[in-house]
């Protein structure tokens, strides 16, 4: 299974058009120790040359462009593109849809309620219709399908339970009623090499789930949006905590880093990353830190195989 992470950074990018914090103001100037980065999204094959997208980013056209192996061919129109898992409703990941409207046939994936909301709160599913061939299915949480003929084995699982802002609706949270989540990550396993990639770039709190699905990785791509808690307050951006945005944030007491150390996963990788988060200066204390743990920064066309 091929592995390339397309887009590494969170909600805006990076730099982000309309910030000046530090990091965004030292990539604008061309520091080579804080590289630009588009939004996140991976994309994985079985072969190198049918690939399936984790996410739908606004820069799909540039980052497919980017990459020859998705380039169009060997017909006029077509695309070795032939899947889209959805992890949320998020408008970073889901806005990239309505850049593949032109004619194009393929699958997408997502969970229930992320079907409901771009049916309703943002109806992409009606607006591509009249233009592309787009087959939806509803992923079940903890349950197991196949990607390209089974040769990849796909499991989602639960991540969060956060809403987009443009959802304007209040979970029924009964007691003893099973709870369908808003935010998911991807457990994918290759059939013939037992390969076993992560993908959670959205997590609310280290569950005991989130730990079942993580054992036996070769390769895991966690959430490191923000580095601390209150980060977006401490700079002035926002009152708005990590937990409110359902980010668990790296550092601290109860942060995901001490916990993703520990596993024995051979690739750990951060992504989805904000850009007001120190560690993606590559000359931060930060990023030493998550080196020293074993812990590596993603950025747009790293690559791997499982």
């Amino acid at each position: 299974m091929i592995l390339k992470v397309l887009g590494s950074a969170a909600g805006g990018g990076y730099p982000q058009w309309n910030c000046a914090c530090p990091g965004c103001r030292r990539t604008r100037a061309g520091d080579p120790s804080a590289r630009v980065r588009s939004h996140d999204s991976l994309a994985v094959s079985p072969d190198g040359t049918r690939w399936a997208l984790l996410n739908a980013s606004p820069d799909i056209a540039f980052q497919s462009g980017a990459h020859p192996c998705l380039h169009p061919g060997p017909s006029l129109r077509g695309s070795p593109i032939q899947a889209i898992l959805l992890t949320d409703a998020e408008l970073d990941h889901t806005s990239g849809l309505l850049q593949l409207r032109q004619g194009a046939s393929m699958d997408v994936y997502a969970t229930k309620r992320v079907l409901g909301a771009l049916d309703d709160g943002f109806p992409v599913r009606r607006i591509v219709e009249p233009y592309a061939s787009f087959r939806w299915h509803e992923t079940r949480p903890e349950e197991y399908f196949p990607l390209f003929g089974g040769q990849l084995s796909v499991c989602a699982f639960d991540l969060g339970d956060k809403p987009p802002r443009y959802v304007s609706a209040n979970p029924l949270r009964e007691a003893g009623r099973h709870r369908e989540p808003w935010s998911v990550g991807y457990r994918i396993a290759d059939r013939r090499t037992g390969g076993v990639a992560v993908y959670a770039p959205g997590v609310e709190a280290w569950s005991q789930s989130l730990e079942h699905y993580l054992e036996g990785a070769d390769c895991i791509f966690m959430d490191g949006t923000f580095w601390v808690g209150d980060e977006l307050r401490k700079l002035g951006i926002s009152e708005l905590l990590a937990s409110d945005m359902g980010h668990l944030p790296v550092a601290g007491p109860g942060g995901s880093a001490e916990r993703f150390a520990r596993s024995p996963a051979r690739r750990k990788v951060y992504i989805h990353i904000n850009n007001t988060n120190p560690m993606l200066l590559e000359d931060s204390s930060e990023r030493q830190r998550l080196a020293g743990l074993g812990i590596e920064i993603g950025f747009d066309g790293m690559e791997m195989e499982v």
